[in-house]
């Protein structure tokens, strides 16, 4: 029998991590959280969302979570159960809402490859304008203080990063293993980013020093840290039973960072 070679098999476990998550979803079916399917409208577009409410008794900060590549999986639904539980409203928006058959989204694209196949032709102000419609709805709610942080995994990573240039109202941009936006785009930025990344993600890791200059240059409150051994999408694979100890570890430790920051805003 062929041999993948190590870059593709790597690829191919990392695809079959990210579609295959019933861990995930059996978090969902215990949650004791409410957690609903809500949509969020700018003009003709339509967005839909998953949303988790704390059990909190005052009104509590919200976070706009970004998906990855792979689209709205279960496994960031399962992301916005867990800053629920953390004490923060959580919103997921689909960005691929209207992408998939029938004008559907992620889960009619079949999941995680169709999602891959579609991202990339999303446009930039489609996505800025679905960010800009989930934070204004989500500050609204009756049971939020008006506070929002953004953050994004992957793909949503770097979205992350790029939108926080865009809307000067968020709190915080929580970049998970994200590109950097261009070094003049940075200069508009008006929240503080804090970064978590790979020790073994060498393709956005590597670019960590550069873009520390560029962040210090723009006079920008940028906050890296590696987790050494851990890989691309650590946040997801250290949360899978199959997953390995670094990745493990570093998903425990940016966990706890994650609290700690959102904790101060």
């Amino acid at each position: 029998m062929k041999r993948l070679p190590l870059a593709l098999a790597a690829l191919v476990a990392a695809v079959n991590s990210a579609s295959a998550q019933d861990w995930a979803k059996a978090r969902l079916d215990k949650s004791p959280r409410h957690l609903e399917w809500v949509t969020v409208t700018h003009g003709n577009r339509e967005v839909k969302c998953f949303i988790g409410f704390p059990e909190v008794k005052g009104k509590a900060t919200a976070v706009v979570v970004i998906h990855e590549i792979f689209g709205l999986s279960d496994w960031v639904r399962s992301v916005v159960d867990q800053l629920a539980e953390a004490g923060y409203i959580a919103i997921a928006p689909d960005f691929l809402s209207g992408a998939g058959p029938n004008g559907g989204g992620t889960a009619e694209l079949g999941g995680g490859d169709g999602a891959r196949g579609k991202i990339g032709s999303l446009p930039q102000s489609q996505i800025t304008a679905d960010l800009d419609a989930a934070v204004a709805y989500v500050s609204k709610l009756p049971a939020a203080n008006g506070k929002v942080a953004v953050g994004g995994f992957c793909w949503g990573g770097g979205k992350t990063f790029l939108y926080a240039a865009s809307n000067p109202s968020i709190k915080a941009g929580l970049v998970f293993y994200g590109s950097a936006p261009k070094p003049e785009e940075m200069t508009s930025i008006k929240t503080p980013i804090y970064g978590f990344y790979g020790g073994t993600d060498a393709r956005i890791t590597a670019a960590v020093p550069q873009v520390t200059e560029q962040m210090k240059a723009a006079g920008q409150t940028y906050e890296p840290v590696t987790y050494e051994g851990a890989g691309h999408g650590f946040m997801r694979s250290g949360e899978d039973p199959a997953g390995t100890e670094p990745n493990k570890k570093a998903r425990t430790e940016a966990w706890q960072r994650v609290k700690a920051i959102l904790g101060k805003i």
